[in-house]
């Protein structure tokens, strides 16, 4: 089977469930495992990534006005790879391409090939899209394998966390400026970890919120995760973007518990690592019940 992946996240799936020899192509994002980045590009995004936060916004408010799709698909590319799967998205326009990216590129072919759509709201459903992948590909053994373990760590999380004399409050802001806090899965990692997510909506997408609110908020803790970002550039964009003055009686900031974390590996893309990205959290929220964390996943500021 030869499978094009334009969804980073469905790529990590498909190499832990033994695909990696499979996928003749990736989306620009496609980093992890590190191989995934050798494979041929398949989008292109009509973004700046390099853009400090309020540009990126901007163009992605402007482009998203316009009705045009952030990504162009390399539909001759596509062509020439002649995929029997293809795997992408259909919950975040911003984040990957979407079903709506591909229906001019599929016209060039004479019989188009299957697409796998994912879109997870939640852990179980993220565990549920790996059983699915496996099912489309043959793998059905891998993949609920990788799904039993990516369960069963998490629950083991929750236990030891369900211990905790306290839930503290947790911020987790997805984006800086201006200032998004994550939805969809996160809240539920943060209370899986021992925390209590202070705006954050379960299974419903990301979303602005104003400097009063945060600073309102009384968070205990504050997670930095913008989307897309890893540990050393959230560092980065805190230095460049300082916290407002309203937020210095925030217990988070008096009690220097503000944290850039590593958000393209553990918590803006659905796929196995997210059950890291728990680990992440329940050593951020509770040190003393977790004392061990994934290397390079946070960054005290």
């Amino acid at each position: 089977m030869r499978i094009c992946s334009l969804l980073p996240s469905a790529t990590e799936i498909a190499y832990a469930i033994g695909l990696g020899d499979s996928i003749v192509g990736v989306s620009h994002e496609c980093d992890y495992p590190a191989e995934a980045a050798n494979k041929p590009s398949l989008l292109r995004t009509r973004i700046d990534p390099h853009a400090p936060p309020a540009e990126i916004d901007r163009q992605v408010t402007e482009i998203i006005r316009r009705g045009e799709s952030i990504y162009a698909v390399d539909a001759e590319l596509l062509s020439a790879l002649a995929p029997d799967l293809i795997l992408t998205q259909d919950l975040c326009h911003v984040c990957a391409a979407s079903p709506d990216d591909l229906a001019t590129a599929l016209t060039r072919f004479p019989r188009p090939p299957q697409v796998l759509a994912l879109t997870p709201r939640c852990l179980d459903e993220v565990w549920d899209d790996a059983v699915r992948l496996g099912q489309a590909t043959g793998r059905e053994k891998e993949a609920a394998a990788l799904a039993d373990s990516l369960k069963r760590r998490v629950c083991e999380i929750a236990a030891v966390a369900a211990r905790a004399k306290s839930r503290p409050r947790v911020l987790c802001l997805e984006w800086l400026d201006p200032y998004f806090v994550g939805g969809h899965w996160v809240p539920e990692m943060v209370a899986l970890a021992g925390g209590e997510d202070v705006l954050g909506r379960s299974r419903e997408p990301s979303f602005k919120v104003t400097e009063e609110q945060i600073a309102e908020s009384r968070a205990d803790i504050i997670a930095v995760m913008p989307c897309g970002y890893d540990t050393a550039r959230a560092a980065a964009e805190c230095d460049a973007v300082p916290f407002p003055d309203s937020w210095r009686g925030l217990p988070a900031l008096r009690n220097r518990r503000v944290y850039a974390t590593n958000a393209n590996a553990y918590f803006s893309r659905p796929g196995p690592r997210l059950a890291d990205g728990v680990a992440v959290l329940a050593h951020l929220i509770h040190p003393d019940l977790f004392p061990e964390f994934p290397a390079q996943s946070f960054r005290a500021i």
